[in-house]
């Protein structure tokens, strides 16, 4: 062997030695350094995390029905990632399932399919990447069937799982305070949130209502399981566990048989209307204590809430959210916007006498008056001469206040009247319409509330620059020598950054741009009764744990005190009982055991440009000692007396058990102590209460 063939051997074997030098540290690194981060590895091949989903929590009602209760029922789910992977993809193991459940392979392809902008209900709007449940109610033969038939049915699971329930107790269906609840979003229970959030992967989430006010709570912790698993991945055990928490329940001032009364009240006017060829097709009725908690809220239209469970249909959702069915699954009680017509004259009574148009003295009433170049009549063209606020309360003269408003507007800083900034200053009037609570969200705890509008100079500033330069479709419905609102588009449109007087006088009688929710009057009409305190209204009393230990009082908040005195406060009351005696509300009352229950108010009929006129009716109970409101709106449906009076001497009737109706609660006194929870989960009524059916 020559030199160089020698020395070319000799490098070899140097390369030969140093790769097996190199691979054996890097097997002794792999199997020795780091041979625990292997271990743990491997033992997470063999085992696997599950998510154990909690129980959530009940909704309750005052005395302790279940408004939201959980079943339990057999659900079939189907796991789209694991027969996307299957040979066929998922098609093959649908056909085979839609049939063994009863319902079309179209039907059950289109409960699978993902929601997004181009897909119609029904679809799936939760995580891709959790099973979706596609019957929740199979028997135990379907059940079986595709437990143990894992071959034919792979990623089908059939397993016990809590249902939604909604018993509906005296009749009771509260369903847009209740809310509803719909999958988890992929956002909600991705995996990085999961530890924060605590969303499993059968978790439902409130999306409105109570349901979703008080989300976290009802909902509870979930659990995890730690289970091992073999190559072919059976459990074979379970290696650690936790438990879950589950969900406090929330009782809730509502009381079934008056809510229930109230829903019949609703249905019953709305009906007297449409058959005097009127056409509503909304309406709401609310019942307050004068302390702040809500006893009754009834929107119109309603509809079962159920129709959530197990999927929903395009022509239910459209239904649900369609203008032209009413859109039912709106609480119009916080969410319509609706003039209080004659029903605000309380605020500007007490706005008058505060600027000093005292109540000893009269005011006149003629049959019509001219402000501004416009001429405003007193409904129905009455001249009655001179009268005191008590009167013009009594028989809702529309003239005493168009007249008092325009005189505030003359003496109130006229020179502020040509609005050129958002801080324009507000005047006298809409001071004490906002400090009754109209303008703004009342702070009930619900996820969804409108504020309402008090037309202030600042309002019109921020009104007239939003619209002045959108060209001639603002002004289409302007008229300069139309009706008032015609002329009003004409110069809201052209000059509409100068506050007229036409406007202070027609807001003083609640019409014009003014608008509030039917839970906004009741709330003002709750302050007037209690002697002047404003509160933010509650429906929830309070959060129970499922071993029945009070977690939270809920109380209603006190907001502010009316900058109204005492004596005024009592001598509009003192007034409001004389329409019912003697005013617009007389007749609707007719017959009224008012010597049992006496009762005061006030009618409000709201015309509205382009609609019929809105029905409003506020009251409150007993005259002397107040300790209910009871408010009912219902719009494009005729007068104030005509059709909300009735409606709400209707509820009147069922609160205290009059006039052939049983009476709501003992005494017409709703509980004022908490309905009890068992260890057991048994529901005890308050003591001398009862449940209802």
């Amino acid at each position: 062997m020559n030199v160089s063939s020698h020395r070319r051997l000799v490098l070899v074997y140097v390369l030969a030695a140093a790769m097996l030098i190199s691979l054996g540290g890097r097997l002794y690194y792999l199997q020795v350094m780091n041979s625990s981060s292997f271990t743990k590895l491997a033992e997470q091949n063999q085992t696997r995390d599950v998510i154990v989903p909690a129980v959530r929590g009940q909704i309750l009602d005052d005395v302790g029905n279940q408004l939201v209760t959980n079943t339990t029922a057999l659900v079939v789910s189907v796991d789209m990632m694991t027969l996307s992977q299957q040979s066929g993809g998922a098609a093959p193991v649908l056909r085979r399932l839609a049939p063994l459940l009863g319902m079309s392979y179209t039907t059950l392809t289109d409960k699978t399919r993902l929601c997004t902008k181009t897909v119609a209900q029904p679809c799936w709007s939760g995580s891709p990447y959790q099973p979706i449940p596609v019957d929740q109610d199979v028997s135990d033969r379907v059940a079986l069937q595709v437990m143990e038939e894992q071959k034919e049915f792979p990623g089908v699971t059939a397993e016990v799982q809590p249902v939604v329930d909604y018993p509906e107790p005296d009749g009771a269906n509260p369903s847009q305070v209740l809310g509803y609840l719909q999958p988890a979003t992929q956002q909600e229970v991705t995996a990085e949130h999961l530890p924060t959030t605590g969303f499993s992967g059968v978790d439902l989430v409130g999306q409105s209502g109570l349901e979703a006010q008080y989300d976290t709570e009802l909902r509870g912790k979930v659990g995890t399981q730690v289970v091992s698993v073999n190559a072919a991945g059976d459990v074979t055990g379970t290696v650690s566990q936790t438990q879950p928490v589950n969900g406090d329940d929330l009782v809730t001032s509502i009381n079934s048989s008056i809510q229930a009364d109230a829903q019949n009240a609703l249905a019953s006017a709305v009906a007297k209307s449409r058959s005097e060829g009127n056409d509503p097709k909304q309406a709401a009725a609310v019942v307050m204590s004068t302390t702040g908690q809500v006893v009754a809220m009834a929107s119109y239209p309603n509809y079962d809430p159920s129709v959530w469970t197990g999927g929903i249909s395009q022509q239910e959702f459209s239904n649900l959210f369609g203008s032209s069915s009413g859109a039912p699954v709106i609480n119009w009680a916080t969410m319509g916007q609706w003039a209080p017509g004659s029903t605000f004259k309380v605020t500007s009574t007490a706005a008058g006498v505060a600027d000093g148009y005292g109540l000893n003295q009269t005011y006149d009433c003629p049959a019509s008056v001219s402000i501004g170049g416009h001429n405003f009549v007193n409904d129905g063209n009455p001249n009655e001469g001179q009268m005191s606020y008590s009167e013009a309360l009594i028989q809702s003269c529309d003239t005493v206040y168009y007249e008092l408003a325009n005189d505030m507007f003359q003496n109130d800083d006229p020179s502020a009247n040509d609005v050129t900034s958002p801080s324009a200053p507000v005047q006298k009037m809409q001071k004490m319409e906002l400090a009754w609570g109209f303008g703004q969200n009342t702070g009930v705890d619900l996820p969804e509330e409108n504020p309402g509008t008090v037309p202030t100079r600042e309002w019109l500033y921020y009104y007239w620059k939003d619209n002045a330069h959108t060209g001639q479709d603002w002004c289409k419905n302007g008229n300069a020598n139309g009706s008032y609102v015609q002329q009003i588009e004409y110069q809201d449109c052209y000059y509409g950054n100068v506050w007229e007087p036409g406007q202070a006088a027609i807001a003083a009688i609640g019409q014009g741009y003014v608008s509030v929710t039917p839970l906004q009057l009741a709330d003002a009409y709750a302050a007037l009764a209690n002697g002047g305190t404003l509160y933010s209204p509650k429906i929830g009393a309070a959060l129970i744990s499922p071993s029945g230990q009070v977690v939270q009082k809920i109380n209603p908040a006190v907001v502010r005190h009316l900058p109204v005195s005492s004596s005024t406060l009592s001598y509009i009351r003192n007034a409001l009982a004389g329409v019912v005696t003697q005013g617009t509300a007389a007749g609707a009352f007719s017959g009224f055991p008012l010597n049992k229950v006496c009762v005061a108010g006030k009618t409000g009929t709201a015309q509205v440009y382009g609609s019929q006129a809105s029905s409003v009716f506020a009251s409150f109970a007993p005259c002397n000692d107040p300790k209910y409101v009871v408010v009912v709106m219902i719009p494009d449906s005729g007068y104030g007396a005509d059709v909300a009076a009735p409606a709400v001497r209707q509820i009147w009737d069922g609160i205290y058990g009059l006039e052939g109706h049983k009476a709501a609660v003992s005494s017409g006194q709703v509980p004022s102590a908490l309905p009890k929870i068992t260890s057991t989960g048994a529901i005890l009524a308050p003591s001398g209460y009862t449940k209802g059916a």
